[in-house]
């Protein structure tokens, strides 16, 4: 599965997706990445702004890799109708 994340909101709702397709709770995934609860609900809610440091932990606890790639030419209404 592919998430496109342009914004912290979309980083953290990606974050969110791949946790619960893991079947993972929060604290699953604290513990996992060495991480606070509370922080990962933060990142997820878009409370809080994430370190590269934490992003590469929370990637490596759910066994993903970040990818760039430049950015579609697609117009903001029918990028946010993906999600």
């Amino acid at each position: 599965m592919q998430y496109f994340a342009r914004t912290p909101q979309d980083m953290g709702h990606a974050i969110r997706q791949m946790r619960k397709a893991r079947g993972m709770t929060q604290r699953q995934l604290a513990v996992r990445s060495g991480l606070w609860q509370e922080t990962i609900s933060k990142i997820e809610t878009s409370q809080s702004r994430a370190t590269l440091d934490t992003l590469f932990d929370l990637c490596a606890a759910l066994d993903l890799e970040l990818v760039l790639t430049e950015r579609s030419k697609v117009s903001a209404a029918a990028f946010e109708d993906l999600f």
